[in-house]
């Protein structure tokens, strides 16, 4: 091979091994998943500004990949946001509370993969924005959860955003 072609060939290679040095620079601890974090005395709805301790139900928080945490009073929200069409943030992990452990009315800690639970869809059982999505771990729990209090079982990527549609909210909810 000619010192010509060599340098020609060394040329083509350069963007490539530039690309995979990026995509490999990119794998480091930026993209690393986040572990849930529990909730403090005055942590907040990124919605709403509710304060999260202060209302039943499950609980749901999203991890970006910049920025912090965001929290969210009622999984009704977590969908909302992770439903939208204009979501463009880059997620690292999202976690819900397992009901199936945690207790309904004063839900702490029991933070699971929100990718891998089991959801109950249209239980009356209500949370901080009146009737929620519960969810559970394992899915007979949330079938058991469906028996006692009504409602359909569905895993996390079956829930659609009709499912979970937030307008009208508590200024529907005349028992709140």
């Amino acid at each position: 091979m000619t010192k010509f072609n060599s340098q020609r060939a060394a040329k083509r290679l350069l963007p490539l091994l530039l690309g995979a040095s990026l995509l490999l620079a990119g794998c480091g601890e930026q993209g690393k998943p986040a572990s849930p974090l529990e909730i403090a005395g005055d942590t907040a709805c990124a919605l709403d500004g509710m304060i999260l301790k202060d209302f039943p139900g499950p609980k749901a928080q999203i991890h970006y990949d910049q920025g912090t945490p965001e929290f969210f009073c009622d999984t009704r929200e977590m969908f909302s946001i992770l439903l939208r069409p204009e979501q463009k943030k880059r997620i690292l992990a999202i976690y819900t509370q397992d009901m199936g452990k945690a207790d309904w009315n004063h839900p702490e800690s029991q933070w699971i993969d929100a990718k891998s639970a089991f959801y109950v869809i249209g239980s009356p059982r209500r949370g901080s924005m009146g009737p929620t999505v519960p969810s559970f771990a394992l899915e007979a729990d949330a079938r058991k959860f469906a028996e006692q209090y009504g409602g359909k079982v569905l895993p996390f990527a079956k829930v659609t955003a009709d499912m979970v549609d937030l307008s009208g909210g508590t200024s529907l909810d005349h028992k709140m």
